[in-house]
């Protein structure tokens, strides 16, 4: 039988470890083109590995406001970091048109969007069939695909039985 609080442990030390590695390649980027390395992007870049998802950066602000009020991070600073961050492939983001980007830790693993319209729920998934097909059209058309991404825009299931639209 294993202790559970073994496990806890592990996993924590395993997240800890993670991190340290997201910081590092952090710290090479920044030296890389010349940046200082600030407390502001670790606390940001901290906030997105602990809470996966997608988070406005109006939302990360408030979230930063009620957990770090000592930080004192300002809004514009949020953008920045999130921009750089993104350029630098650590974040990905969502863009909702006018309504502006959701953004999440980069994921190693591909997935795709389906959005919806009346909630703003996002649900990921991958589906191998989708994938092949997509493979498939950039071969037909002699195209060296690179990456890619998929949004579905539509309503979700709850938004479906309320009638929202």
């Amino acid at each position: 039988m294993v202790d559970d609080s073994k496990r806890v442990v592990t996993s924590q030390a395993k997240c800890e470890a993670e991190f340290t590695a997201l910081l590092e390649r952090l710290g090479a980027i920044l030296k890389r083109n010349g940046l200082k390395n600030t407390h502001q992007r670790e606390v940001i870049l901290r906030l997105l590995f602990d809470r996966p998802g997608h988070h406005t950066p109006e939302q990360i602000h408030e979230q930063l406001k009620k957990e770090a009020p000592d930080q004192k991070i300002g809004i514009a600073t949020i953008y920045r970091a999130l921009s750089l961050l993104e350029k630098e492939g650590l974040i990905s983001s969502i863009s909702f048109g006018a309504s502006g980007k959701k953004y999440e830790l980069a994921d190693p693993t591909h997935h795709d969007h389906m959005i919806c319209r009346g909630c703003s729920k996002i649900i990921e998934f991958f589906d191998e069939r989708i994938e092949e097909m997509q493979r498939e059209i950039a071969r037909r058309y002699q195209f060296e695909m690179e990456d890619h991404m998929m949004q579905i825009f539509g309503l979700c299931s709850e938004c479906v039985e309320k009638g929202r639209k």
